[in-house]
């Protein structure tokens, strides 16, 4: 079974994206927007205070008519956070995320915040490795095996 590590290691950009509590809604959302990512970290210094999403987004803000410049992160963000650590395995961060309903994990290493795993880079994870094998077994099949 993969580790997050190693699916870590394979991600084109594997810079996880932070922001301040105290930033505006507008300036995380127009980073977000920039980055193309449709989630950000919530950090004080090295700790994780929590995660904020295009879902926070639409509905804390657009809902609730409120105004993204002048309310800040803090007062929106989702503050319980779920993480992964480097060794949990592909199929733990998939079966938690399918539980509970979110899809960015942060990974945090002795109490460190190393990496950020989408939903998209488990499930491209996932249909690489699946590419792998069929390849093999075509492979296997037509007797160009090793």
């Amino acid at each position: 079974m993969k580790k997050v590590a190693e699916i870590l290691r394979e991600k084109a950009n594997p810079a996880v994206v932070t922001v301040s509590p105290e930033s505006s809604v507008y300036d995380a959302i127009k980073t977000m927007a920039e980055r193309g990512i449709g989630a950000v970290v919530v950090v004080d210094g090295a700790e994780v205070l929590g995660m904020l999403t295009e879902r926070d987004y639409a509905r804390k803000i657009v809902l609730q008519d409120r105004s993204s410049r002048t309310t800040k992160v803090r007062d929106i963000m989702t503050d319980s956070v779920f993480y992964v650590r480097p060794e949990d395995t592909r199929e733990h961060c998939m079966a938690l995320m399918t539980e509970r309903h979110f899809r960015h994990l942060p990974v945090i290493d002795e109490q460190k915040l190393v990496g950020l795993v989408s939903i998209g880079d488990l499930v491209k994870d996932v249909m690489s490795e699946q590419k792998f094998i069929i390849t093999e077994l075509e492979r296997y099949i037509s007797g160009q095996s090793h």
